[in-house]
Formats: structure tokens, sequence, C-alpha cells
């Protein structure tokens, strides 16, 4: 399956959650406020500066936003997503003349941290190989929208074989990290230490940052 057509199913996929949750985090198939929050926490424990630009790979309807302003975040922050429902719906939830949102990808300016919380999660129907190479591809863009670094999210193959979906990916934690460090730079963080089953990684494209 080429990765156009694993964008489609998941703009699909979440225009279909959207339509049936409004939104709210069930709205993004996270189970809870609480843990998308958690998940927020992990990946802006990579930002340095109240005025940092941000880009949020994966938007959904914005929620990122909110928690960063309430953070006290106080920069430019860029909501990119592929569904244009979801933007559509970030657009009405968000009033900040500091954040504005993108369904295009040739429309997205570098910032100094990219985050992007939960797009590796729902394979779907494509297989674990077909799956594995659009996270490698997308963790090169985030590396390419980023100045100072950049964090994402994924669900561990650490997690209990008998709770997985076979419509989910589970990724190796070690894997992205080793991927990370190889190929990317030499400051990387594996954080896997929360209640859920999955792990976060932040990569820093300098040792000041």
């Amino acid at each position: 399956m080429s990765t156009p057509d694993l964008l489609r199913q998941t703009r699909q996929y979440y225009d279909g959650r959207l339509a049936e949750h409004g939104p709210t985090a069930r709205g993004v198939d996270w189970n809870s406020e609480e843990s998308q929050q958690l998940r927020f926490r992990e990946l802006t424990r990579l930002i340095d500066g109240e005025h940092a630009s941000v880009l949020d790979y994966g938007c959904g309807y914005g929620a990122l936003r909110a928690y960063l302003r309430d953070q006290g975040h106080r920069g430019r922050y860029t909501g990119f997503d592929i569904s244009e429902r979801m933007i559509e719906a970030a657009r009405a939830s968000v009033s900040d003349p500091a954040a504005h949102f993108e369904t295009a990808r040739n429309a997205l300016a570098s910032a100094d941290y990219t985050l992007a919380s939960g797009i590796f999660n729902v394979k779907q129907g494509a297989t674990d190989e077909a799956w594995q190479r659009y996270v490698i591809e997308t963790i090169s863009d985030l590396a390419a929208l980023s100045t100072r670094g950049f964090a994402f999210n994924a669900l561990s193959r650490y997690s209990d074989v008998d709770r997985r979906r076979p419509d989910l990916y589970y990724a190796d934690p070690l894997d992205l990290f080793d991927h990370c460090k190889r190929h990317i730079s030499r400051f990387v963080s594996l954080l896997h230490d929360t209640p859920l089953y999955e792990f976060t990684v932040l990569v820093r494209l300098s040792s000041t940052t």
C-alpha cells in the first residue's frame, strides 16, 4: 500500500471519529481527555522557551494549542492535519491570533519544534511493513520541518500481546530510538514510564535546545 493510500484511509478513519464524537478527545481516538493531556505533557518536555514556535503535526481539532497556552506558551503555533474536517473544527474552536491551521504539507513553514501525537497508531488494514515505512518517512519529515527539535509518540511493542488490536500499530521503541540516534541527531530521549501503553521520543537537533 502506497503512502497516499495510507493517508487516504487515515483521513477517512478520523473523519468518521470526528463525525461520531465531535471535537473531543474521543473524536481523535483517545480514551479520555486525561490521557490526551498526559501525552501532551510528555511531548512538550522538549520545548524550551515560551516564545518558541510550534508545529502540531496531526493537530486534530487543535487541543494541543489550549494545553500550550495553559502552560504559558506564547509563541507561534501552526496546526497541520490531512483531514479538512479536523482543520475546520480546529479553526472553529481555537480563537488565537498566534495560531493558524493548514491541510497542505507544502504550505508549512519550519518551526522551532514539531510535535506529533497519535499519528502512528491506526494502521487499519495496512501491513506492519508498509506502516513502518510510513513511520520512518514521517519521522524524516518531522526532522525536516524542525529547527530545534521534534517529538512523537507511538503505541509500544511492550504492550500486552493479548490486549493488542489488529488495526493498531505497535512500534518497537528501541528501533525508533536507534533510527533517530543513528540518522538524525546525537541528542535523543526515550520516555517509556507512564501508565499508557506507549512511549515518547524527543529529538533535539543540537545540544543547546
